[in-house]
C-alpha cells in the first residue's frame, strides 16, 4: 500500500503545469497612405479577434503614431496572423518585446 502522500502524483504535477518559457512577440502594424482605416479595421477585426472599437483604436494609433503593436503572444502563435495581414496589403512585421 502506498503512503497517504505519492511522491509520483507530485511529479506529474509539476510537468502538467510547465509554463512556455519562450520570447513574447508581438505583431506591430505600419501606417502607409494606401490603405483605408476601414480595411485595416476589418482586418483587425477578423484576424486578430479584436472588437470594432479594439480595433478603431488601434487604426488611429497607428495612423498618428506610424506603428502599433496590435497583438501580443507568442511567436509560433502570431506568425499565421502577420502573414494574412500581409496578404492583405497591409504592413506588419513581428517583432520581439524582450530587451
Amino acid at each position: 500500500m502506498k503512503p497517504w502522500w505519492d511522491p509520483s502524483i507530485q511529479e506529474q504535477f509539476d510537468v502538467a503545469t510547465e509554463v512556455r518559457e519562450e520570447t513574447p512577440w508581438q505583431i506591430i502594424v505600419w501606417n502607409d497612405e494606401v490603405n483605408t482605416f476601414d480595411w485595416v479595421i476589418e482586418t483587425l477585426v477578423q484576424i486578430c479577434g479584436h472588437t470594432r472599437e479594439q480595433a478603431e483604436q488601434c487604426a488611429y494609433l497607428i495612423h498618428y503614431g506610424g506603428k502599433h503593436a496590435v497583438k501580443n503572444g507568442f511567436y509560433e502563435d502570431l506568425k499565421p496572423a502577420c502573414e494574412a495581414i500581409l496578404d492583405r496589403g497591409i504592413q506588419a512585421t513581428l517583432e520581439s518585446t524582450a530587451e
